[in-house]
């Protein structure tokens, strides 16, 4: 199966009530063989009205960190949510909603195959690193499971309300580069 036709599957799903308010699914966009792969929470208003993941002041700031190190999700890395539908009110998603769409996010997993995760915000490192994963304590650390390896981060959102965090986060970007060098990833 490829990306195309896994979306094409993942715009019926109906198996949470998430789906009931969305006005685009945002599966996911980028390089559809990347070696590294960014996996957020979920998408906010402007995503799921532009149907793209990490848009308007975060996707803005995401996309600063990715440039400073050589990454583009135009070129060579592929971004993801755990859930492909907006929480209300941009809260976090539930458990549950978490649960029914990871089945979207395992398909990409393995159609991808990534040899880096980065885990964009608390929400994604504990589900895919750890549950008892601090952002604020292991932020920057790799992780690796099976093979890949892991990473978690600052959420770019977190890092616009709390802008002291802006230069622990840009050292996580830069273990990301060293790591790519490190393993010889061609970017």
């Amino acid at each position: 199966m490829t990306l195309d036709e896994l979306e094409v599957k993942c715009k019926n799903c109906t198996a949470c009530e998430l789906c009931q308010g969305r006005t685009n699914l945002v599966f996911g966009v980028g390089k559809k063989d990347a070696d590294i792969m960014l996996i957020g929470e979920g998408p906010g208003e402007n995503e799921d009205l532009q149907g793209q993941p990490f848009v308007g002041r975060s996707g803005q700031l995401l996309d600063k960190f990715l440039a400073s190190v050589d990454l583009s999700r135009n070129k060579n890395v592929y971004v993801a949510n755990m859930v492909k539908c907006r929480p209300p009110h941009n809260r976090d998603p539930k458990p549950e909603e978490q649960e029914q769409c990871i089945r979207w996010l395992r398909e990409q997993f393995k159609i991808i195959k990534p040899r880096i995760v980065i885990c964009v915000g608390r929400i994604s490192a504990q589900r895919l690193i750890d549950k008892d994963f601090k952002v604020t304590k292991q932020h920057g650390e790799f992780i690796d499971k099976n093979g890949t390896l892991f990473m978690g981060t600052y959420h770019p959102a977190a890092i616009l309300r709390n802008p002291n965090n802006k230069e622990l986060a840009f050292g996580d970007w830069l273990k990301v580069r060293d790591k790519i060098e490190e393993l010889g990833i061609e970017i």
